[in-house]
């Protein structure tokens, strides 16, 4: 099997990121923000659990960040505004939903 292409390996990381560590981590703190410290510690467990590299999820947040679902202010971090009542609900907001969020509305 061959390797990915940058696109596709660009959207794997995306989705792991998001699915993995972002969203369960917002569920988690029951906020949309959250400091880079928090989002570490979350990435360090996942990676230790799943064999993920903490490289390969840095640029999942990287990517996140560059499609607007992840916010960057200062040293605090959110999601789109559009994903907040998702997060009051405890919903399940895939990265496919999340996405489709942003940009339909």
């Amino acid at each position: 099997m061959g390797e990915k292409g940058k696109h596709a390996s660009g959207t794997q990381n995306r989705r792991f990121a998001w699915a993995r560590v972002v969203w369960p981590l917002v569920l988690e703190l029951k906020g949309a923000a959250f400091t880079l410290e928090q989002y570490q510690a979350k990435r360090d467990e996942v990676c230790k659990s799943s064999g993920a590299t903490i490289t390969a999820v840095s640029r999942g947040l990287a990517s996140l960040i560059q499609k607007g679902l992840v916010i960057k202010e200062g040293k605090l971090y959110s999601i789109h505004f559009r994903l907040v009542p998702y997060m009051r609900l405890g919903a399940n907001c895939d990265y496919a939903r999340a996405i489709h969020e942003i940009k339909v509305k």
